[in-house]
């Protein structure tokens, strides 16, 4: 190697993925490999992303020594043999890699392969060190690769790794989405806007603060900074909702449900539920992207009416105009002055300066502000406005163009772009500028794949977008998806080790105006239901068995695009689709907390005009009447349950005919006056139907409910025997959500037999069953059979500190008036008559509210108070 070159940095200090090919002929397969390196969080070390000042044969060697793994592509072409070599970089790349695992995918050739490409992968055939398979698109080499790459280092890992001891306890699986985002990347230049606004929301008689400003010009990172200023320094909660999938003033309610981890049961409304989860504490919400739904502003503030303890801080390009409001209007970051000849040091104290050089180096880290570039550099700050997020963007495109030539290009583009958007403020024309020029330099699949993301809400995989694009897409939607991601037009994270992506707000409304002038707009819509209701059909059975905590998460993420499937289903009448979707994902709207939306889309279906097919019918019946059968006066609640199952019955569904009966035997139950006798009629019945069709998932829940009725009716030993058929049906299915109701009602069958010990194993299993599928309700149920427990053995303390959590959890997830199945209060009634009365209140009332994750702690940590 040159020994003048110095060190030649790779792209970044992760885990290195050398990739070898010849350069042109697979440039697709190239993308798609850097893809599958970094969906796995490992670093790609390819050619065209590093430093081009240095020869070619050093720049190689160089990343090849610090790399970890060798990927060698190979098609036809052997690649160019410089004057002074004997062999081609592609081969000099593998004689190298003698010490790195090696990877080599083989595409199947259309012509003839060169001779000395022959040559060199017969020595790869014969290398023992090299592992190598055969592909045909850029797409089966992606699976491979990252199949091959997380293969190789769990290989690895285990080499190394120690025994592990067993964990102590069941992670918590938290499904909510109100945790403040954690940044990537630094907040530079808001240091006086973050003191300002932190300073506000300080002043007690200050409860709504609005930052207004355009779109990209940092609300959101501010308020984020803000509010993780605020929970460091100020006691209290702050939790995140995230507007930009929103487009109905009406659904800020749920969004502000899901952030803060309220279930809509259905029992009451959602203001109603939101209320009652905030009275009790001191609470910070940053609602981010206010602007498309301002008619919710009084949302805002009759919470913050009934909640004294609440404050907002809102993101918004317009102001609410509510009461109480206060405003902070944000604006660009500063900007370099006119001099002539610019320091690079001083010129680094501007912000936007440093904003850009930051966001440079992440995708180039060798960039260096020097005297030759700070000219252009300082240029694009002011042609940009200090605008972050078109710094943002301009700054993703320095791998292909130097600063002097993305100056010459937004010379020649801007003024050709700001036509079309003279009514707008000047700071937004700089972004809106700044976006096209972005997507002028994409090619048109690319331009093309980025309107058609504009549909998806709140994020979407790959998977998803691979389908919306269809056929019609001329290249491949994974390169083209790489190329946006590359051009920060799109955001890639990783979710439960899958890649998801995300466009911003403004970005998503840019490519939503070229959709919709494209033509396609409906079009697109209905491929996005389309893609949903496939989904939701294939993995209906998955929900019931050893996959159901997998998609219980994967369903939550998508929770703002199931609800735009539905919502385009029922705006385009298509009444038939909307119940068979809602139908095949029952078990996630259970277990989400999410019955009470499904009971407002039936109502919606019932209340069409036309006739309904019969299991459509049946279908809006039961989510309507079910969810509310302990509310609402039997004689509503039974006769639709009744004329659900037999609706299903004439449609020959089996298992919708014994679920029905369920709800109608559960409505005999609550009614004033119970009736056990047809009760139980219909739910043998029931078990019967579900046992013809073989549904293991509905026999369990007929006999846990068949369990219920024997036990009200103190049939103890009848009730465990069904509770264990019950458990080991679900068992069997390795399901977790009947695993964990059959447990619990075990648990209460126990108890009452007098077997604590056995009663206690059951309750914390349950409990901790619900923690790890991140079922809330679940959790109060198994708090509240650990609380009996604790009651029963005379353990005060653990009982009052256990019944706060239950009680608060409750109130904050919207539980509190659910439908119940639990006697903890029996077993408490001794001990609040007696002289310990003031010991458990006390337990109950002081001390400070828990999270999730620390009551299921204390709860499973057995006796100790």
């Amino acid at each position: 190697m040159n020994p003048s070159a110095g060190v030649i940095r790779t792209p970044d200090q992760r885990l290195r993925v050398f990739v070898s090919s010849t350069l042109k002929e697979l440039a697709p397969e190239r993308r798609a490999a850097r893809v599958a390196v970094e969906r796995l969080h490992l670093a790609p070390v390819m050619f065209e992303l590093g430093a081009r000042p240095h020869p070619p044969r050093d720049l190689y060697r160089a990343y090849l020594e610090q790399s970890d793994v060798f990927v060698g592509l190979y098609w036809e072409a052997y690649g160019w043999v410089a004057p002074t070599e004997t062999v081609s970089g592609l081969e000099d790349e593998y004689n190298l890699a003698t010490r790195l695992p090696k990877l080599i995918y083989i595409k199947e050739p259309k012509g003839i392969r060169e001779p000395r490409l022959v040559e060199l992968l017969d020595r790869i055939r014969n290398d023992d060190g090299a592992s190598f398979k055969y592909f045909s698109t850029p797409q089966e080499l992606r699976r491979l690769l990252e199949d091959d790459l997380a293969t190789l280092l769990a290989e690895r890992f285990d080499l190394s790794r120690r025994p592990l001891p067993p964990p102590e306890r069941p992670p918590v699986t938290d499904t909510d989405t109100g945790a403040i985002p954690a940044p990537l990347t630094s907040l530079i230049g808001r240091d006086d806007e973050l003191l300002a606004v932190e300073a506000m929301l300080r002043r007690e008689s200050v409860r709504l603060v609005t930052l207004t400003g355009p779109g990209g010009i940092g609300k959101s990172r501010l308020a984020i900074g803000v509010a993780k200023l605020l929970s460091e320094s100020v006691p209290g909660e702050v939790a995140f909702v995230d507007l930009a999938p929103v487009q109905d003033a009406a659904l800020v309610p749920n969004a502000i449900a899901q952030a803060l981890g309220v279930r809509d049961t259905g029992d009451q409304t959602l203001e109603e539920k939101l209320t009652t989860a905030l009275r009790q504490r001191r609470m910070l919400i940053v609602v981010d992207n206010f602007e498309q739904v301002l008619d919710a502003a009084t949302t805002l503030t009759a919470l913050l009416t009934m909640v004294p303890t609440l404050k907002f801080l809102v993101t918004s390009r317009t102001l609410l105009r509510v009461t109480g409001e206060h405003t902070y209007e944000i604006g660009p970051l500063a900007l370099p002055g006119p001099r002539a000849r610019l320091d690079p040091a001083e010129l680094l104290d501007s912000a936007s300066v440093a904003l850009f050089v930051e966001r440079v180096r992440a995708v180039k880290p060798d960039f260096e502000l020097t005297a030759d570039n700070a000219h252009a550099v300082a240029a694009i700050c002011r042609e940009l406005d200090g605008v972050p997020l078109a710094l943002e963007l301009a700054a993703a495109r320095i791998r292909t163009l130097a600063p002097a030539a993305m100056l010459a290009r937004l010379d020649r583009r801007l003024p050709l772009l700001s036509a079309g958007a003279k009514d707008l403020p000047p700071r937004q024309q700089t972004l809106r500028r700044t976006i096209e020029w972005s997507t002028q330099l994409l090619g048109p699949d690319e331009k093309r794949l980025l309107a058609l993301l504009g549909v998806f809400a709140g994020g979407f995989s790959l998977e998803a977008a691979e389908f919306v694009a269809g056929d019609a897409a001329h290249a491949d939607p994974l390169t083209s998806l790489g190329i946006l991601v590359d051009n920060s037009l799109v955001r890639e994270q990783d979710c439960r080790g899958r890649s998801r992506f995300s466009i911003l707000a403004t970005v998503r409304e840019y490519a939503l105006e070229q959709l919709e002038a494209s033509g396609t707009f409906e079009a697109i819509r209905a491929r996005h239901a389309e893609y949903y209701v496939e989904l939701a059909d294939r993995i209906e059975f998955d929900l019931e068995g050893v996959h159901q905590r997998e998609w219980v998460g994967r369903l939550n993420d998508d929770r703002d695009n199931l609800r735009a499937a539905v919502r385009f289903l029922l705006d385009h009448d298509d009444w038939d689709t909307a119940a068979r979707f809602a139908w095949d994902l029952f078990i996630f709207w259970w277990v989400g907390g999410l019955l009470g939306e499904v009971r407002g889309w039936m109502e919606e279906v019932l209340a069409a005009k036309g006739a309904l097919t019969d299991r459509t019918r049946a279908i809006a019946l039961y989510f309507t009447r079910s969810i509310t059968l302990w509310q609402d006066p039997n004689e509503w609640v039974v006769p639709g349950l009744t004329e659900s199952a037999e609706l299903f019955h004439r449609v020959h569904d089996r298992s919708g005919e014994g679920l029905s009966l369920i709800s109608v035997a559960l409505a005999l139950l609550a009614d004033e006056k119970p009736d056990p006798v047809h009760a139980d009629e219909a739910l043998m019945k029931s078990l019967e139907l579900f046992r013809e069709q073989g549904d293991g998932w509905g026999e369990a829940m007929a006999l846990v409910t068949l369990g219920r009725v024997a036990l009200m009716d103190q049939k103890i030993h009848r009730s465990v025997h069904r509770f264990q058929e019950s458990l080991s049906l679900a068992r069997d299915r390795h399901e977790e959500l009947g695993t964990a109701i059959a447990l619990h009602h075990l648990g209460w069958a126990k108890l009452v037999a007098g077997s604590i010990d056995e009663a206690r194993d059951a309750f914390n299993e349950s409990l901790a069953t619900s923690a790890a599928l991140g079922h809330a309700e679940g959790v109060a149920y198994g708090l509240e059979g650990l609380i009996a427990i604790a009651a029963a053995e005379g353990e005060i303390q653990r009982a009052g500190r256990l019944l706060r959590a239950a009680e608060a959890l409750r109130r904050q997830t919207g539980l509190y008036n659910a439908t119940s199945f639990s006697f903890h209060q029996h077993y408490l009634a001794p001990i609040l008559a007696g002289d310990d009365a003031s010991d458990l209140e006390a337990a109950r009332t002081e001390g400070r509210d828990m999270s999730m994750e620390d009551v299921v702690a204390f709860a499973l940590a057995g006796h100790a108070s």
